[in-house]
């Protein structure tokens, strides 16, 4: 049984600690996490160094021998395990979530619920992470053997998360990587370090736990450094910015390396399209979780001839979104996670408008310091609104000629994470299909739209794997050949 929330200790149920495995320990000198709403602490962590982050290091080293000989039985009942602690403190776990990064409650919600498919589709593919028989004697130089691969666990896992989805995008990597075999080392991003700490304790405590399996070090460059130049992991996962993944290659070394970078989102609405849908979907796919996910809708690119109604029709669907508290049901948008996001923001779409942009709505902070959700029109490629991730609630408008020009601007771009259509026209969305330089493409809808149990990545600067449970079970295996003659 999962005891931590039926602790009164609110000081207590404040405090997140290091695992080194399967061992809990703390440190003097602790951080703390403002809510990014109501500016309360919220949550304190112990900061780690490259002393701790390598002593986590070697213990999942150690424990990687007993991870790679578990039965498979066990570590299936291990994530159906943890699946029904979430289910059984959902409500818990999506409170903690908002109160560190001010999502809205309904969405922290979803996202704790995600989670837990996200387990049960991993413990589901698990069952199908096999290899296969290979016929040695197809060529005159081979012979009639018995010859086969199968998939065996890497050893040991470097995860380092974000903030935006703190739990779902944790357990996209430490589910595949346990349920595999591996032991597992995680830096959680330093916004919500509460999430993870009660993620990692539902897995650690968990009857079926593998000891030493998991370890939790919390910190930022000093630590994440340390976990990218070690040789002691096999895979690194990281899912953050370019910059830092730029930073990860040049410092990993010889390792397999996973990296999910951001992008920047756009569609294209045909003149064919439901302009009602389109608008009602946009509005939501732009500005769902303050526009903070890696696949917000950015960019909408609107035939001329239907740009005018479009507009109006969004602007329209943007202003019933309700701004405010995230811990009421009913907020849509919450604040950003931090004053610098909400400066970098403002800063944006004011460099727009004195470049000859226009606001068809938001532009401004409310009475709460939340930055409202922004419509932009007459803006122009070279504007950092429209060619750079800009990870805050505003999305551009721009009109096109015809379906070729609205395919050449989406592409024209150093990301390819996600990409979508509004169209009625089959051949154009075939076209589209074909043509759309991204790792994932929506037909109808936002490109913001993800199914957990889909292969998910880009192309170009927006990273290299696939995250999804039967994807993420390919990157933190390896292959080994066996010959029997």
């Amino acid at each position: 049984m999962f005891e931590f929330f039926k602790s009164k200790n609110k000081e207590e149920n404040n405090r997140a600690y290091i695992f080194f495995g399967s061992t809990q320990a703390d440190k003097e000198e602790r951080g703390e996490i403002i809510n990014p709403y109501s500016q309360e602490v919220v949550a304190s962590f112990p900061k780690c160094n490259a002393k701790d982050t390598l002593k986590a290091l070697e213990i999942a080293q150690e424990a990687s021998v007993a991870t790679k000989a578990s039965p498979l039985s066990q570590r299936i009942a291990w994530l159906e395990d943890v699946a029904k602690t979430l289910q059984e403190y959902l409500e818990e776990f999506a409170l903690v979530l908002t109160q560190e990064v001010a999502k809205p409650i309904a969405f922290s919600r979803i996202e704790v619920q995600r989670a837990i498919e996200t387990i049960k589709i991993t413990a589901y593919e698990l069952a199908h992470l096999h290899g296969e028989t290979i016929p040695t004697d197809i060529v005159p130089s081979g012979k009639k053997t018995l010859a086969f691969y199968r998939r065996e666990p890497v050893g040991v896992v470097a995860c380092i998360t974000p903030f935006n989805f703190p739990l779902n995008l944790v357990v996209h990597k430490i589910a595949p990587a346990l349920g595999a075999g591996n032991a597992v080392v995680l830096k959680p991003t330093p916004e919500a370090p509460m999430t993870a700490y009660l993620l990692a304790k539902a897995f650690i405590d968990s009857k079926y736990a593998i000891k030493d399996a998991l370890s939790v070090v919390y910190g930022d460059v000093e630590v994440g450094s340390t976990l990218v130049q070690s040789s002691i992991p096999r895979v690194l996962s990281f899912t953050g910015s370019v910059p830092v993944g730029k930073i990860i290659m040049s410092q990993a070394g010889i390792k397999k390396v996973s990296l999910e970078l951001g992008g920047n989102a756009a569609t294209y609405i045909d003149k064919s399209a439901d302009l009602g849908l389109a608008a009602q979907r946009c509005a939501f796919g732009a500005f769902i979780n303050s526009g903070q996910v890696c696949i917000s809708l950015q960019r909408i690119y609107v035939n001329h001839e239907v740009y005018e109604a479009f507009s109006q029709l969004l602007a329209q669907e943007t202003q019933k979104l309700k701004v405010g508290s995230p811990f009421e049901d009913e907020t849509f948008i919450g604040p950003l996670i931090n004053d610098e996001a909400n400066e970098r923001a403002m800063s944006w779409v004011q460099n727009a408008i004195n470049e000859g942009a226009k606001a068809l709505c938001g532009a401004k902070w409310d009475e709460n310091g939340v930055f409202l959700p922004t419509v932009m029109s007459e803006v122009t490629d070279e504007m950092k609104i429209v060619c750079e991730e800009v990870f805050a609630p505003i999305v551009s408008l721009i009109a096109v000629e015809s379906f070729d020009e609205a395919m050449t601007k989406i592409n024209n771009t150093d990301y390819g994470l996600q990409f979508s259509i509004f169209c009625n026209d089959l051949k154009l969305v075939q076209r589209f299909i074909n043509e759309a330089q991204c790792g994932g493409v929506v037909i109808n809808d936002i490109p913001t739209l993800r199914f957990d149990v889909q292969p998910y990545g880009g192309t170009k600067l927006s990273g290299i794997g696939r995250e999804g449970p039967k994807w993420a079970l390919e990157e933190f295996t390896e292959i080994k050949s066996i010959v029997i003659c």
